[in-house]
C-alpha cells in the first residue's frame, strides 16, 4: 500500500512539472514574439533578429540586451546580483 502512495505522489509531482515547464516555455515564447512586433521584425527566426541587431546603434542595442537578460537570467541571480551560472 505504501508503494502505491509513493507512486502516486510521484505522479503527481511529475505533472506539476511539466505543467509548471510548460507555463515557463509560453511565458517566453510570448516574450520573444513581443520582441519581433516591437522591433518590427517581419522574419521569425534567429537570422531576423540578427540583422535587426545589425541595424542597430549601440544605445538600441543595449536596450534589446537588457530586456534579454532580464528574461533569461532571473532565475540564475542571487540577491546581490551576481550570476552562479
Amino acid at each position: 500500500m505504501k508503494n502505491s502512495a509513493l507512486k502516486g505522489a510521484l505522479g503527481a509531482l511529475a505533472v506539476v512539472g511539466v505543467a509548471f515547464i510548460a507555463k515557463k516555455a509560453a511565458q517566453r515564447k510570448r516574450f520573444i514574439k513581443g520582441i519581433f512586433d516591437e522591433y518590427g521584425i517581419k522574419e521569425r527566426s534567429p537570422f531576423g533578429l540578427a540583422d535587426k541587431i545589425r541595424e542597430m546603434n549601440d544605445e538600441e542595442y543595449q536596450e534589446l540586451k537588457g530586456k534579454f537578460k532580464k528574461e533569461f537570467h532571473s532565475g540564475c541571480c542571487r540577491k546581490d546580483n551576481t550570476c552562479e551560472a
